[in-house]
């Protein structure tokens, strides 16, 4: 009965599957070329202080590839003349992400050094907490030196096997 299931599952997922996307950008016309998106101009309200700010945005999003719907698309293939839209972006989130883990990383290596580490994950120990934080904005390059130096990595006989 589980090979049944499982054969009608595969052929129903084989016979229901999606063609792969097109990756050209034929479809895709210039923002400031394209009519819907124009007339989205009034939709560009201020979102700051400063009164021109709806229309600094409309004229930064007229640089990018809009669809029929006039709507800027986002061009994630690949190429250096759209490394804006989304390498640049995700670089940076995985930096400040590595950031925040390596800060945390060498706050809890710090406090299991001193007495009641278990306290100290509970009320965070602030002038270490930031000095901690602050030596972690150089966290690629300390990884490096760590996994460079064998630091990184626990040695085999501090790793605990099942006896099975």
């Amino acid at each position: 009965m589980r090979r049944l299931l499982a054969l009608i599952f595969a052929v129903s997922v084989w016979l229901c599957a999606i063609s792969p996307a097109s990756a050209s950008l034929d479809h895709l016309t210039p923002c400031s070329e394209s009519a819907a998106f124009q007339a989205r101009k009034a939709q560009f309200l201020n979102t700051t202080g400063d009164p021109n700010s709806g229309a600094n945005r409309f004229e930064r999003y007229s640089q990018a590839l809009c669809g029929d719907e006039g709507y800027p698309h986002l061009i994630v293939d690949g190429r250096f003349s759209h490394m804006g839209d989304f390498l640049i972006p995700s670089l940076l989130f995985l930096y400040i992400t590595g950031w925040i883990g390596w800060a945390g990383r060498s706050y809890l290596q710090a406090i299991q050094k001193g007495k009641n580490p278990e306290e100290k994950e509970v009320i965070i120990d602030v002038p270490v907490a930031f000095s901690k934080m602050l030596m972690a904005a150089s966290w690629p390059l300390l990884a490096f030196k760590e996994i460079t130096t064998g630091e990184m990595f626990a040695k085999d006989d501090e790793i605990p096997v099942s006896p099975r």
